[in-house]
């Protein structure tokens, strides 16, 4: 009954093919949270795939409805000893994007499990059933290295509509935050600071998306006859845009930003360097805030990105002035800005600068907030140290991810301090066509969540809050 017990026997499950068999398994099930017609899937995973592994593990389990009527069901486990004082919390989703199955290279298939080399292929690999299958193998791991038992209480929340902004997620974790009681947050989401460099990451961007529409008149007009004469929606919008943002990517809206980067955020980033690895793009070196490096731009400052522009046809370009351009938009920012704050000084920018045309609108309900745990958190530290004594080097720390998801709602409305372990990589072809993940990265993954939980569990150690 050791910690490197725990560690053996969580590899183990990877290397002797249980890891690769429970995700093909959940891969399977096509749970498309953006497809209305995939919502039997959702229960399924739930139902059927979910809530037999966990009971096993000594789980009870309940499948409940969302108060939300767009929004997928939520499993609860909940596992409690008899005399632990505290209680872990964790997550995550079990729903994915579109399949995109028309997309994918020649040989995969999104809803099929497919070994090349070191990689595994298949919808949900990355983004979220092969790294909640991971911590899920750990915890497997810890119970039988411990003869059954971990420690402490745990609450695991699995829902099924994170890739539609998690709806109803706030309300159902408000109305059991009393009885779940929980005291920590550990989960598992997006992508490592770069494949080689074990990660851990305290919260997230916020994001918001907004259309901006330029809307002149209806249909268009020959560019011949009315060319120089009729205003082009496409032109102003295009103008707009540019008062928003420098030509390398530098935000103009002072309400957009933070009044400064935090001196232990600069720190916990000073030796990050930011990668997809090989797959992964080339920085632009020159874009962005400037005086920042990569890894600053990216966890610890604000950007604006033009998602997509439309102007006239553009897969069948006509001689004539449109009457309509929009653009889909979207805010990734930090804690410190106020994000109800951003459309309506958005609205001041464009009037002041001479666009009062341009009509501006939220594109979707949900907002991922800003959130942040204080990087020198004493469970931060502690995490800190527990990957360092499983890995024999010390993981990055980002104080937030760069990307978004419903941390918000385990931080602030829960209440809870949440560290995040992910075991993705960056160029892993999340949200596209041949997603995937690294074995090695599953396999280290496993090692370190096993080390964690074993740590927390340690008899008459209590969890660092």
């Amino acid at each position: 009954m050791t910690r490197d017990a725990a560690i053996r026997a969580a590899t183990a499950y990877l290397d002797e093919g249980g890891f690769a068999a429970d995700l093909a398994r959940r891969v399977a099930i096509p749970t498309e949270s953006q497809n209305p017609d995939r919502r039997a899937a959702l229960a399924e995973y739930l139902d059927r795939e979910m809530r037999g592994t966990l009971e096993a593990l000594g789980f009870d389990c309940a499948i409940h409805r969302n108060p939300a009527p767009n929004g997928g069901p939520f499993l609860v486990a909940i596992r409690r000893e008899p005399g632990a004082k505290k209680t872990l919390f964790s997550y995550g989703h079990g729903d994915v994007i579109r399949g995109q199955e028309a997309q994918w290279r020649s040989g995969l298939n999104p809803w099929q499990l497919t070994q090349e080399g070191e990689r595994l292929y298949g919808r949900g690999t990355a983004d979220n059933k092969g790294q909640h299958t991971v911590n899920i193998g750990a915890l497997a791991a810890v119970l039988k290295a411990r003869e059954g038992k971990l420690g402490f209480n745990m609450v695991l929340l699995i829902e099924t509509g994170e890739e539609i902004g998690s709806p109803g997620l706030n309300q159902f974790c408000a109305a059991q935050r009393d009885t779940w009681q929980a005291s920590l947050f550990l989960a598992s989401d997006g992508p490592r600071l770069s494949p080689e460099r074990p990660t851990l990451y305290c919260g997230a961007r916020g994001a918001l998306n907004f259309d901006m529409t330029v809307d002149l008149r209806p249909g268009a007009h020959h560019s011949g006859n009315w060319g120089g004469l009729l205003a082009d929606p496409g032109i102003i919008l295009a103008h707009a845009i540019a008062s928003i943002v420098g030509p390398t990517g530098q935000i103009r809206i002072p309400e957009w930003v933070p009044s400064e980067l935090p001196a232990n955020v600069r720190q916990a980033l000073s030796d990050c360097a930011v990668g997809g690895g090989s797959d992964g793009p080339a920085i632009d070196a020159g874009w962005g805030e400037p005086g920042l490096t990569p890894a600053e731009r990216v966890y610890g400052w604000c950007s604006f990105d033009v998602l997509a522009f439309k102007t006239g046809n553009p897969e069948a370009p006509v001689n004539a002035i449109p009457g309509k351009a929009s653009a889909h938009c979207q805010i990734r920012f930090v804690v410190g800005p106020d994000h109800e704050n951003f459309l309506p000084a958005l609205r001041r920018h464009l009037d002041r600068q001479g666009f009062p045309m341009v009509q501006i609108a939220q594109s979707r309900a949900e907002i991922f907030k800003a959130t942040r745990l204080d990087p020198d958190h004493p469970y931060v530290h502690f995490a800190l140290n527990s990957v360092e004594r499983t890995m024999g080097k010390r993981p990055a720390l980002l104080p937030n991810l760069g990307g978004s998801l419903p941390n918000d709602v385990f931080a602030e409305t829960m209440g809870l301090p949440t560290v995040w372990m992910p075991h993705s990589y960056a160029a892993c072809s999340q949200h596209a066509p041949n997603e995937h993940i690294l074995l090695p990265v599953m396999r280290e993954g496993l090692a370190m969540m096993a080390g964690l939980l074993w740590d927390l569990g340690e008899p008459g150690a209590e969890f660092p809050v």
